[in-house]
């Protein structure tokens, strides 16, 4: 994989194509958007979590504009939905494993489902783990043993930013997959569970007003409160930390 990642206040962005992600390579993926990134400089281990990707995929128009705006690069939103229908295409051609940690067993099942359908030559695994703020060390151990026992060529936990990206973070080594990747919501939008925002939204770079009228109680906080402070915090970079530098 050739890429030379585009620096943003303290991160390394992806800046390629998502055909490029092989999985010859071992790597821990992630996503940034505005929400992530405002979270991050709140939350010390969600940062590192963040910095520490091998790979940090701009999942949010406002990352892509911030990148611009700052850098004067024009790169290109790589959703969720992109490297993990990517990597699936990849494990059919070679006969591969994933597997699902995350999400109710319900979603899992479709997902396993849908998989099956699409994808035929993929061997498929999931574990759903307890729903509470904070696993214990019985539960980290329950979700290691699952996933190692199967092998995944690729694992995708789904449990929400920032719980999924630190969990990766704190247990990728004891992990037995070559490829993890933090993919969130795209466990409901391929179960079918949630609506993911029409190609027409998408186009328009306007995913996130699409996915606000779709759940305006879920998502009014994530771009209506903490969309401004992003704004504002960019614009700070821009006009007040390069001025006193």
């Amino acid at each position: 994989m050739i890429n030379i990642p585009v620096a943003f206040s303290g991160y390394s962005i992806f800046d390629g194509d998502v055909r490029q992600i092989s999985l010859k390579n071992k790597f821990v993926l992630n996503t940034i958007n505005q929400f992530s990134y405002t979270i991050a400089e709140k939350d010390a281990a969600f940062k590192k979590a963040l910095q520490e990707s091998d790979i940090l995929l701009p999942d949010g128009v406002g990352i892509t504009l911030a990148v611009r705006l700052l850098n004067r690069k024009v790169i290109h939103k790589i959703a969720g939905n992109d490297i993990h229908q990517h990597l699936l295409q990849k494990l059919n051609e070679t006969g591969g494993r994933c597997f699902y940690l995350g999400s109710s067993e319900t979603t899992l099942k479709l997902i396993q489902i849908r998989i099956a359908r699409e994808f035929p030559n993929i061997t498929v695994g999931s574990f759903s783990p307890p729903f509470k703020k904070n696993f214990s060390d019985q539960d980290n151990n329950h979700m290691i043993k699952a996933i190692n026992r199967f092998k995944p060529d690729v694992l995708f936990v789904g449990m929400t930013a920032p719980k999924q990206e630190k969990w990766i973070y704190e247990h990728k080594n004891a992990i037995h997959s070559n490829i993890i990747c933090a993919i969130g919501a795209v466990f409901d939008f391929y179960a079918g569970t949630v609506l993911r925002p029409s190609k027409y939204w998408r186009s328009m770079g306007m995913e996130w007003l699409g996915r606000l009228i779709n759940e305006p109680r879920r998502m009014y906080k994530r771009y209506l409160y903490y969309g401004p402070i992003f704004l504002m915090k960019l614009l700070k970079l821009k006009f007040y930390d390069r001025a006193s530098t």
